[in-house]
């Protein structure tokens, strides 16, 4: 027993020596550590849209306004018949027709000179849609991986709150959220230079690159009237932005159904028609934008139609409860899924803008029925959405609190003054 004991220590004993000799070796010849993440990346061949880059060539392009797609595919050697598929195929998932023209597409290629293998679109920052051309024509739409990252920002009104946000580094559709967050309590077409808001907020970011702005998670505004809040709170039944009481911030009706638009023909029932030349009433409000900007429903409801006629082009009509309905006229094409019966949310693209029917120009005609009478919406009063139910309240408290906490820690851009953290006015 002694003597197995006795091998077992030295046979310990060596193990020790030999490990001991290793480390030494290392650290006396300065051999670094081995990180295993890079090795990962360099054995693994880096890859684009799914194909190794080594191993494809890849092109860009970019369709000018004269120029079909079609044009360029026979150019680089695709059949005619493996086109007409093509464009049949993607009809059933994202139609190679809604390329927007100077919106750059890349071809890919086994080799400079070979025919195109696939095409990939990126319709947006998050997405792109890989359409496979060689032995059977497939379409598929990937959303890429992406890191949600929460920030925060603060600034002051100099002239608007737009240039205020952007001057903050923030984008069109945050500037957006910001309203939505306070629209019961802020008047943003009246915002006083001086006026100061800090906001948290989510952001999109792709291999370490921002791509697109999240949801707004907390904001205040402070302003002569004194500091207004705004959480968002969001469950399987509830979503959106509440003030500190549980009072959704949104009322029951958007006042537009485009953002960053201009009215280019108010609702007047003597309105002077620009192309019959006589007067007709003008029983809505036209929204001027250029064709392919998005339409939103104005409330919750229920499409009730989508057509085409000789004046109005066409136009999407949905009916929102028993006393009112809206229109959308002019229209460059509906949304996936509108059609009749359909559900809408608030806020739900339903078309583009366009120019069809009897229009001068590119534009949406809104229209905004009560109790079967067009009304103009703009000097309707509308009340706001229902509130939290009782059952929601602690929940929400508990999650309004932490935001809060969050958010407290967020300096004003007049206490970073009063800290020398920026510069006096």
């Amino acid at each position: 027993m002694k003597k197995k004991e006795s091998l077992a220590i030295n046979i310990s004993i060596c193990i020790c020596l030999i490990l001991s000799g290793i480390f030494l070796f290392n650290r006396c010849n300065n051999v670094p550590q081995i990180n295993t993440n890079n090795l990962v990346s360099m054995i693994l061949p880096e890859k684009k849209y799914g194909f190794e880059k080594d191993s494809f060539h890849f092109e860009t392009h970019k369709l000018n306004s004269n120029q079909t797609l079609g044009d360029l595919l026979l150019y680089e050697g695709i059949a005619w018949d493996s086109i007409l598929k093509l464009d049949k195929i993607s009809n059933e998932k994202y139609s190679i027709r809604r390329f927007r023209a100077r919106k750059p597409f890349t071809l890919v290629k086994k080799d400079s000179c070979s025919a195109p293998c696939c095409l990939v679109y990126e319709p947006n920052k998050l997405t792109y849609i890989k359409y496979q051309l060689d032995d059977e024509i497939t379409v598929n739409i990937i959303k890429k991986n992406f890191e949600v990252c929460e920030e925060q920002a603060s600034g002051e009104i100099e002239s608007s709150l737009w240039m205020a946000m952007k001057g903050s580094g923030l984008g069109y559709e945050i500037i957006d959220k910001m309203e939505d967050a306070l629209a019961s309590s802020v008047d943003f077409y009246h915002a006083q230079k001086g006026d100061q808001f800090k906001l948290i907020f989510e952001r999109k970011y792709v291999d370490g690159k921002p791509v697109e702005f999240g949801e707004i998670l907390a904001a205040a505004y402070k302003n002569e009237m004194g500091e207004q809040y705004s959480v968002y709170y969001e469950n399987e039944n509830y979503e959106g932005f509440y003030d500190l009481l549980g009072q959704p911030t949104k009322k029951t009706f958007l006042r537009a159904p485009l953002k960053y638009s201009r009215i280019s023909s108010k609702f007047n029932p003597r309105r002077f028609h620009p192309i019959k030349k006589r007067t007709i009433p003008h029983l809505g409000t036209d929204y001027a934008a250029p064709i392919g900007t998005p339409i939103y429903s104005v409330a919750d409801g229920i499409v009730e139609t989508v057509g085409y006629s000789k004046n109005n082009g066409k136009y999407v009509k949905i009916r929102h409860d028993d006393i009112y309905k809206t229109q959308y006229l002019h229209m460059h094409r509906f949304s996936t899924g509108i059609k009749k019966g359909a559900r809408v949310k608030q806020g739900q693209q339903i078309g583009e803008v366009g120019k069809t029917g009897l229009a001068t120009g590119p534009h949406v005609c809104f229209r905004f029925w009560k109790h079967g009478r067009q009304v103009n919406h703009l000097r309707e009063n509308f009340p706001p959405k229902d509130p939290l139910p009782e059952s929601e309240m602690e929940e929400f408290f508990r999650q309004r609190d932490i935001l809060l906490n969050r958010l407290a820690e967020v300096p004003y851009p007049d206490e970073k003054r009063k800290k020398g953290l920026i510069a006096e006015r």
